[in-house]
């Protein structure tokens, strides 16, 4: 059970940026809590413990004691990676910077006496306390299906056993058989991205089932890359690939998880498979925290701190925080901007302006990679979008091979960044 009984100010957050934290119980080095080990929270607390160098205590709280990450993980389906080359563990964290790491569930906020409530039944204290804790869905988005039948329709849209269910099913559709998705409506966390997901499949497919056919509901009529992928679908996967958008039905889909079918717009199908991506919504951490605004955590643009509290701060796929997209690079370039205003609200060391960008790579085919990226800026009312870039359509081959090892180079990057 949350408490929430403290009113706070602007003023509050202005105190609270402008000097070092006073510490009320006397306790003489200052707590952090971070709840989350993704690309979100687990950068927040390596920058954190090793730029104040011991001066901040940081705990993490990751029930998970190997870390998949979704962004990739389509890869994985496609037979490019193995799920070895997705998991990644803690100890560095521990080991050479010093954060304390519990492998447990964080299950409950008490925001007037600063605390955090574990599954096991301990409490931790806290100063600060960072949430990054990913997506939950929200239950009834799709029409039959529901966290009980994800094992028959998975989601795969967090890292590790879903996506192995998900590769597993692929693989064991008939010659000539069906995959169906149900795609999410925004905003979603992206990657893995559907439409990175549905060419991977496809790559699967055209090699092993060349008959088989992919059926894609979507409740959107475009999405991000759209011009990208379909040229890419028509060039690699002729007559495979039927993306069935709003205007066409797509947003009026139900399934049924025992008979194996979907429903859209009134026309019932039979599939082999069918990948269920409901609509999202922060992690439940953050609504037991009380700071959502129903689905989204609202934050300040200029340090990520929350709008209803300003000791805690809102990373990544949870946070409402304007232009920036749901993604590991976005949540690992909010967590710097986050750490060192944090570092400097406890230590009083300084606090340089914020800066955020982020790219999204995704594959079509075998060396044939494409990428879509900007720059952000903090105004008064929201992360807002500077200036950006996406490929193009009739790019060389070369050209997009070159933007497929540049992906690889930043998975090495991004991981070593936030694991150490």
């Amino acid at each position: 059970m949350t408490l929430n009984r403290r009113l706070f100010l602007h003023t509050a957050t202005a105190a609270a940026l402008a000097a070092p934290a006073v510490l009320a119980d006397g306790h003489g080095k200052p707590r952090v809590l971070v709840i989350g080990g993704g690309p979100g929270g687990a950068t927040a607390a390596r920058y954190i413990a090793k730029d104040s160098k011991g001066a901040v205590a940081v705990t993490l709280i990751e029930p998970s004691r190997t870390y998949f990450t979704c962004f990739f993980s389509n890869l994985y389906l496609g037979g490019f990676k193995k799920m070895d080359d997705l998991g990644h563990s803690y100890g560095t964290l521990a080991a050479k910077y010093g954060v304390n790491v519990v492998h447990d569930w964080a299950v409950g906020v008490d925001r007037d006496i600063k605390s955090v409530r574990l599954a096991s039944g301990a409490s931790l204290p806290y100063d600060k306390l960072i949430l990054s804790p990913g997506i939950d869905f929200i239950e009834g988005a799709v029409e039959g299906w529901s966290l009980a039948t994800q094992n028959a329709m998975p989601h795969a849209y967090k890292g590790g056993s879903q996506t192995e269910l998900l590769k597993a099913q692929i693989a064991a559709i008939p010659e000539g058989g069906r995959f169906a998705m149900v795609a999410p409506p925004n905003p979603y966390r992206c990657p893995p991205g559907p439409y990175e997901r549905i060419s991977m499949v496809a790559h699967v497919l055209k090699a092993t089932n060349p008959t088989a056919k992919i059926i894609v509901a979507d409740p959107k009529s475009t999405f991000s890359k759209m011009g990208l992928f379909q040229e890419g679908w028509a060039d690699s996967y002729p007559g495979m690939i039927d993306w069935i958008g709003q205007e066409f039905g797509g947003s009026n889909v139900s399934v049924d998880a025992e008979a194996m079918t979907i429903t859209i717009d009134g026309e019932e199908t039979k599939v082999d498979v069918c990948n269920v991506i409901p609509a999202m919504k922060a992690g439940h951490i953050a609504e037991m925290a009380g700071v959502t605004d129903g689905n989204w955590a609202p934050i300040n643009p200029a340090d990520m701190s929350s709008k209803a509290d300003p000791d805690i701060y809102v990373l990544g796929d949870a946070a409402n925080q304007g232009d920036m997209p749901k993604s590991g690079f976005a949540a690992n370039s909010q967590a710097k901007v986050c750490a060192n205003a944090v570092r400097g609200a406890l230590t009083g060391s300084k606090v340089f302006p914020a800066k955020y960008t982020n790219t999204c790579w995704s594959l079509i085919d075998t060396d044939n990679g494409v990428k879509v990226g900007a720059t952000y800026e903090a105004t008064q009312v929201k992360i807002a979008k500077v200036d950006g870039f996406v490929s193009s359509t009739g790019e060389s081959a070369e050209l997009r091979k070159a933007t497929y090892e540049e992906s690889e180079g930043w998975y090495a990057g991004i991981v070593a960044d936030t694991f150490g």
